[in-house]
């Protein structure tokens, strides 16, 4: 079963393998879900909570639970890295860099307490897998290389994975590093993998941030690799990052493309 919603600004497609459970009803609360967390956490609707929250105009206590909850891991991961994860990047209240893989990967759960134990929902660009898409087959998903378009970098393969990443092919230089308040300029893109795209997602933003002192730091974190493109065209990749010695290929052969953010 597939299917594509638009929210949060973004497409968001869900790929759903057998067993499928009582997936039309894990879908639709997946949607809902996913629509909730726009509606919360848009930074562009003057009349969302985080947007209120921002301007002062109400207290944390006057919002929903879910805005504690998230706030409060964007903090553990501004502490993990340094200060280089920030919340207010330019200045305004805007967990953006979180958000998504968060409300990804509460979908990726809804789908599984319904019976859809295998599946692949795509944020964005935002990936996390569960389970396999066929017995005996592991997920594989492409990633894009931001500096030759139509080319994919490597290809991830797992089960129960979590890809997420930052770069600047879509949308340009727009991920700040807190300590200059300048766009990061050294990476082209950063592929961060895990088991949890909350976490992944907001690691993939903050390792862009640091540049080349991202290696060092992501091979501190429990769980997560990392594979990166220099502006130069260079990579380099963490020790533990899945297939890292595949060749820059010109077919993602059936693999789940992303596409930096």
């Amino acid at each position: 079963m597939r299917h594509v919603e638009h929210a949060m600004g973004t497409v968001f497609s869900f790929d759903l393998r057998p067993p499928l459970g009582d997936a039309r009803r894990a879908v639709a609360e997946a949607v809902t879900w996913l629509h909730r967390v726009d509606a919360i956490f848009s930074p562009y609707r003057q009349d969302s909570p985080i947007s209120r929250l921002g301007r002062g105009e109400i207290g944390l206590d006057d919002c929903p639970p879910e805005v504690t909850d998230v706030l409060d891991l964007c903090a553990a991961v501004a502490e993990v890295s340094d200060g280089y994860f920030s919340t207010r990047p330019a200045g305004l209240l805007d967990p953006s860099a979180l958000v998504k893989g968060w409300a990804v990967e509460q979908a990726s759960r809804m789908l599984d307490r319904h019976g859809a134990v295998n599946h692949c929902l795509n944020g964005g660009g935002d990936i996390q897998c569960a389970g396999r898409p066929a017995r005996g087959r592991p997920w594989r998903i492409a990633v894009a290389h931001p500096l030759r378009p139509g080319i994919t970098a490597t290809v991830v393969s797992g089960q129960d994975l979590a890809v997420a990443t930052s770069g600047t092919a879509e949308r340009g230089p727009h991920i700040i590093d807190p300590h200059t308040g300048r766009p990061a300029l050294e990476l082209a893109s950063i592929t961060v993998t895990g088991t949890g795209l909350t976490m992944v997602d907001a690691y993939a933003t903050a390792a862009f941030a640091m540049g080349g002192a991202a290696r060092a730091w992501v091979e501190r974190l429990p769980g997560a690799e990392a594979f990166a493109i220099t502006t130069t065209g260079a990579t380099w990749h963490t020790s533990g990052f899945p297939d890292a010695a595949s060749p820059v290929i010109q077919e993602a052969d059936g693999a789940i493309l992303q596409r930096p953010r």
